[in-house]
């Protein structure tokens, strides 16, 4: 349990530093895959023609799936397959995490052939306490999705939750 947790000019730092941008594809087989896999049934995510008499220019990325980073070996994250080096991040040293959520905002529509562009920052440092953990750090980070086109079609917010 963190007793106290100070946020030091090093963390505040490394808010609002945006990372290095990086590719993610949508492709038919992905879109398929996932809707199959979170149970969507919708003929739109698995059949072209189905997904063309909707309005969309292709299969559309189901709610919550916005395409699969591309991995390249030596740069990229083993884990999460995004860039290895994804700028300076929030150097802690707590342990544990918890999953503080994620919420979309879509802006436009996602289709299998799309070419996301991806970048990501941190954008909120908070320190709030938990009757169970002590102290905990909430830190904020803000994804931001580009197409091909270059229009914005998503932002993501999501939250790890520290202590």
């Amino acid at each position: 349990m963190a007793e106290k947790i100070d946020i030091t000019d090093e963390m505040r730092a490394a808010v609002g530093v945006e990372s290095p941008p990086w590719e993610y594809e949508v492709t038919t087989t992905s879109v398929r895959a996932f809707a199959r896999g979170v149970g969507y049934l919708d003929r739109v995510y698995f059949d072209k023609a189905a997904a063309k008499a909707a309005g969309y220019s292709s299969l559309p990325c189901p709610p919550t799936y916005l395409g699969t980073p591309v991995f390249i070996p030596g740069e990229s994250n083993d884990t999460f397959s995004g860039p290895k080096n994804s700028g300076p991040g929030v150097k802690h040293g707590l342990k544990n995490v918890l999953d503080g959520g994620t919420e979309t905002d879509y802006f436009a529509d996602i289709c299998a052939g799309d070419t996301l562009t991806v970048t990501s920052k941190v954008s909120d440092l908070t320190i709030r306490e938990s009757k169970t953990t002590g102290q905990m750090l909430i830190v904020t980070n803000e994804t931001t999705y580009v197409n091909q086109n270059g229009t914005v079609v998503a932002k993501q917010r999501g939250q790890g939750l520290f202590y």
